[in-house]
């Protein structure tokens, strides 16, 4: 079952996983010393990421090594980027509407 990357990232553990391996490929029991949980729990989180392709599973001699797919981590940052052009747009405007009425009470 392919899962919404949005679902993804909306668990706090999944964004801290996902910022973790931004800085480098670590195996499920490295990722799990970070967090006050279980092995086992690290592990559905990782698989609910990979069902994703937020990250991938690279096999290293015994161990697995996840890492960051950084062009899925792209494909959300171009979906908020419209709602940051709005935002922008709107503290424009309120910043615009600030400055006259400080004009206005001098």
């Amino acid at each position: 079952m392919r899962r919404d990357i949005f679902q993804a990232i909306a668990d706090p553990t999944r964004r801290a996983i996902i910022a973790l391996l931004a800085w480098q490929a670590m195996t499920p029991n490295a990722i799990a010393e970070n967090f006050n949980t279980t092995r086992q729990a690290v592990s559905k989180h990782l698989r609910i990421l990979t069902e994703c392709e937020l990250v991938k599973p690279q096999q290293q001699g015994r161990e697995i090594y996840y890492s960051l797919e950084v062009e899925k981590i792209k494909e959300i940052d171009q979906w908020i980027n419209q709602f940051r052009k709005i935002w922008e747009t709107r503290f424009n405007q309120l910043d615009d509407v600030l400055a006259t009425l400080k004009t206005q009470s001098k």
